[in-house]
């Protein structure tokens, strides 16, 4: 296993420039970089940087199924995701309403049947506001979507719905890859999260849950505890830190974030130094 960085407040131009570099120097295994900036990226020039400082890509991020021009981006990413020798597409889900459960059946079949073609696996990120949230819906659309579906447990993005071990341990045969996010819930946060799941579109809702997302250990996580969890079912999957915003340079939060785990986890929790 190794520890990872998705490099979500990077620009295209940065994660090759100086991204990749710098986060291997803080001591990160690989990356996680979404599609429509790999997209924008000189692939040969993408993979020379990798290579360079011996960083793997972990998982290439699809957008948005919001109508099905983006579940053709998907196909055409798994195509890309193909070509980098990537194993994981992560599939983000429509925000709730958007589509009714026939189209987004149909479309993660589409998904599906197309990954199965190219060799790789597409991973559902289960995500506040979307269609794909709660632990029961997890457990549907992994139990009804296709075969090749697997889940992209997301520590922060299961908080609101369920304990974060028991999650691991329920969906332990399912989780083929880990996002590290850590949350801070106001006193308010509850009301904020039954608006999102009842599919309001509410601003003030949508800003203070995910205004929330914090480094890791500045929220209310005990990432030992995850760790530990999921050693117990024998994940050997990368574990990808995400941090959706950053104040100040994202190099601090990125080596801030990994001397985190390094404390909290330890050698013997599976962090190789």
């Amino acid at each position: 296993m190794g520890f990872g960085y998705a490099t979500l407040t990077y620009d295209p131009e940065e994660i090759v420039r100086n991204g990749i570099g710098d986060l291997a120097a803080c001591g990160y295994d690989g990356v996680e970089i979404g599609l429509p900036k790999i997209q924008e990226i000189c692939r040969d020039r993408l993979e020379a940087t990798l290579d360079e400082y011996g960083m793997e890509l972990y998982c290439v991020m699809a957008g948005w199924l919001n109508e099905h021009t983006d579940v053709q981006d998907a196909v055409d990413g798994l195509e890309i995701a193909a070509a980098l020798d990537v194993d994981f597409l992560g599939i983000l889900p429509p925000p709730r309403g958007v589509v009714d459960d026939s189209i987004f059946g149909e479309w993660l079949d589409e998904i599906g049947t197309a990954a199965s073609d190219r060799g790789v696996t597409p991973v559902v990120h289960h995500h506040a506001g979307s269609h794909i949230e709660q632990p029961a819906e997890i457990r549907r659309w992994l139990d009804d979507g296709p075969s090749e579906l697997k889940l992209l447990l997301d520590t922060g993005h299961y908080y609101a719905y369920g304990d974060v071990c028991d999650g691991i341990e329920r969906f332990a045969d399912d989780t083929v890859y880990v996002h590290y996010k850590d949350i801070s819930p106001p006193s308010n946060f509850d009301t904020h999260v039954t608006n999102l799941s009842a599919g309001k579109v509410d601003y003030d809702s949508i800003m203070t849950y995910f205004g929330a997302f914090t480094d890791l250990g500045k929220g209310v996580l005990d990432f030992a505890a995850i760790s530990r969890a999921l050693d117990a079912v024998n994940y050997d999957g990368n574990r990808t830190v995400e941090v959706d915003t950053v104040q100040g340079p994202t190099l601090a939060h990125a080596k801030r974030n990994l001397d985190f785990l390094r404390e909290a986890v330890g050698d013997g929790d599976g962090y190789e130094s």
